[in-house]
């Protein structure tokens, strides 16, 4: 892979912070080390001691003294080397890609910590993006991934889907004006990558199938672009076996996968990672030493102490009790969709996530009929026009979340919008 020509100007001109290669040089040095060399703030005038968290499961996560010192100060932009040596091993685990080799020597892969999956996105939007490069995706999507691209002044392309998500034959016939060897030609305009949340897709809930991802990384060879696998939802799928990912098919180097800890251990701690090739990992962290710098220490020496305590079975244990919990909240809005409104809305059941995309019958313009009528009825949806390229046209859908309502708040929050359904129909 020749990944120099997906880079914009900005993302190529970047070079190592020197501080910050000082500091991941005192990362791997030996305690005999006397480093005058960086200007970190002294642990010893920090208020901080210890720290000792309970998990729900009665045990507990202990930041002695020693660790405290460390997660009170900077670490490398990367990660903290023992989260990061973890989330390394669960990739292994879970996704096995054909080209994850970490060894120095020959590594094609490489993972970096982010502030959430959100960070990790947006500097790999604004590492391969110049103004006019073209992007395909398929939408609706999550609002967040719009917000990013459309200042960056790309043609978006948008890939029809069907409850099987992005469909193959479809996004043949998008590449259809382009001859598959016009990627390698300067100021080229074939797509960079295709964008897509194949899991529990945010809104629509929809999963790629195995087969259509075979295909659609079987096209991306062909036209040669990259894939960008946005999976905040992987541990949230309803039905196992879990589907294998863009990433564990990836015998180019050719996907860049974002994960998150937000939805299975905690939004708040701003926990992401980034799994893809060496070369543009290299180039996301060079942004992240001029910007966030790194993740906070803390959350991840909490993260990464969770984790070692656990292992991956714990961690696997963990998740499918949030399984459990989400699958029963979907169930609950399903019941609840099919009780209030049938003859009203058209929905499928989403195979993992936390939303229900409904489709209201006889509303062309949702964004009013829930910003105004629903609000005044108590209930708030998330309106359809926030997930679709062109915002110029009307849209009859709602994103409905099933994660942090109780099942009798679902029930009445469905209730009360097919309330406003009849009413409007009047």
């Amino acid at each position: 892979m020749n990944y120099s020509r997906f880079l914009n100007a900005v993302s190529a001109a970047r070079e190592t912070s020197p501080i910050r290669a000082l500091t991941a040089l005192v990362l791997r040095s030996p305690p005999s080390l006397i480093s005058l060399a960086g200007g970190v703030p002294n642990v010893g005038t920090f208020p901080f001691k210890k720290a000792s968290i309970t998990v729900n499961d009665g045990s507990v996560v202990e930041i002695g003294e020693d660790l405290m010192k460390t997660a009170l100060q900077y670490t490398a932009t990367q990660g903290y080397p023992e989260l990061v040596s973890w989330l390394k091993d669960l990739q292994k685990s879970i996704h096995n890609p054909p080209t994850l080799n970490y060894s120095p020597e020959n590594g094609k892969m490489d993972l970096c910590v982010t502030n959430g999956s959100q960070e990790g996105l947006s500097k790999v939007f604004e590492m391969l993006i110049s103004p006019g490069d073209t992007v395909l995706l398929d939408a609706p999507t999550y609002a967040g991934t719009l917000a990013a691209l459309r200042p960056l002044g790309c043609n978006i392309i948008n890939v029809p889907a069907d409850n099987h998500g992005i469909i193959p034959q479809a996004l043949k016939d998008i590449l259809s004006r382009w001859r598959p060897g016009d990627s390698r030609t300067p100021d080229s305009k074939c797509p960079k990558f295709l964008y897509t949340i194949p899991n529990g897709g945010n809104p629509t809930g929809i999963s790629l199938s195995t087969e259509r991802k075979e295909a659609i990384y079987k096209i991306a060879r062909e036209y040669d672009f990259l894939i960008i696998e946005d999976d905040p939802y992987y541990f949230l799928q309803f039905t196992k076996p879990w589907a294998p990912t863009f990433l564990s098919m990836d015998v180019d180097g050719r996907v860049i996968r974002t994960d998150s800890m937000s939805k299975i251990l905690s939004s708040g701690l701003r926990i992401g990672f980034l799994t893809g090739p060496q070369p543009l990992i290299e180039r996301v962290i060079l942004h992240m030493q001029t910007s966030t710098m790194h993740t906070s220490t803390f959350t991840q020496i909490m993260i990464s102490q969770l984790l070692h305590q656990w292992r991956l079975e714990g961690f696997l244990q963990h998740v499918e009790r949030v399984v459990d919990f989400y699958r029963s909240q979907r169930d609950v809005m399903l019941s609840s969709a099919e009780k209030w409104l049938t003859g009203l809305a058209e929905w499928q059941c989403p195979e993992a996530g936390m939303f229900l995309w409904m489709k209201l019958k006889g509303i062309s313009d949702t964004e009013k009929l829930i910003m105004e009528k629903a609000f005044k009825k108590e209930v708030l949806f998330a309106p359809g026009i926030g997930f679709v390229i062109d915002k110029s046209k009307p849209c009859p859908y709602v994103r409905a979340s099933f994660s942090s309502s109780n099942p009798e708040q679902i029930d009445q929050g469905i209730q009360r919008l097919a309330m406003v359904i009849k009413e409007e129909a009047i």
